[in-house]
């Protein structure tokens, strides 16, 4: 991580404990000059602090950031290709909460300075990391705020050729899970829901196998494939 960052870039990466060793020495050495370092870091460990407070975090995978990087990447190279040359929510579920909280915060990070700083698209309202049981971050999902959501997967995922996925979430507790709409298969897409009321942040979104199709209720009826609550992007 180049100390040329902003400040509240390494702030955010020494207190999720994303640097090594060398990196952390580094950053503990600039915060005893840099004020606006060492106040960066303060307000960081602040922002955090519920990911500290509300469950046992869980491991991430050696490959977690070369796999979002890879997925990433390609998507930027097609963004370069495609352009032209210069000429309050209620959704807080506490059984979800304490599940894979380190990674999430991690990969929303990582995912965070990819994204909106390298590729410079139109920024989504939110950004939700599904994780499963496990812990595991398995999709990222973007919703733009105008009934248009992007499905972008972090993991590989194998579906039964007689099971849809389907994208849920949970605009209240009062109008329930309403669905986004099924997957056309496990690749980056976009898809367009209901008219729904602009997310906002902690709004609940999950996958669930479903039948072909999609459920035949209106509700979520199968296992959840990942399940993750939306955080605003951070400028």
């Amino acid at each position: 991580m180049s100390p040329w960052q902003p400040p509240a870039e390494r702030a955010d990466a020494y207190v999720l404990g994303l640097m090594d060793e060398d990196e952390r020495r580094a950053i503990e050495a600039d915060m005893e000059t840099d004020q606006e370092l060492a106040r960066a870091v303060g307000e960081a460990r602040d922002h955090f602090l519920e990911l500290d407070l509300v469950g046992p975090t869980s491991p991430v995978s050696a490959d977690l950031w070369s796999r979002i990087e890879t997925r990433l990447g390609s998507q930027q190279t097609a963004i370069r290709e495609a352009s032209p040359r210069p000429a309050v929510n209620d959704n807080r579920l506490a059984g979800w909460r304490g599940v894979g909280l380190s990674a999430a915060a991690a990969s929303l990070l990582l995912v965070g300075a990819l994204s909106y700083t390298l590729l410079q698209r139109a920024e989504p309202q939110v950004v939700a990391i599904l994780m499963n049981a496990e812990g595991e971050p398995v999709v990222m999902i973007e919703d733009f705020g105008n009934d248009t959501a992007k499905v972008i997967p972090l993991t590989d995922v194998s579906v039964a050729t007689d099971r849809s996925l389907q994208l849920w979430t949970l605009p209240s507790r009062d109008t329930g899970p309403v669905s986004l709409g099924v997957l056309d298969g496990w690749r980056t897409a976009m898809i367009e829901g209901p008219d729904l009321p602009g997310p906002m942040e902690e709004q609940l979104y999950e996958i669930t196998v479903e039948p072909l199709g999609g459920s035949p209720t209106g509700k979520p009826t199968g296992p959840i494939l990942g399940k993750g609550f939306a955080k605003m992007p951070r400028p």
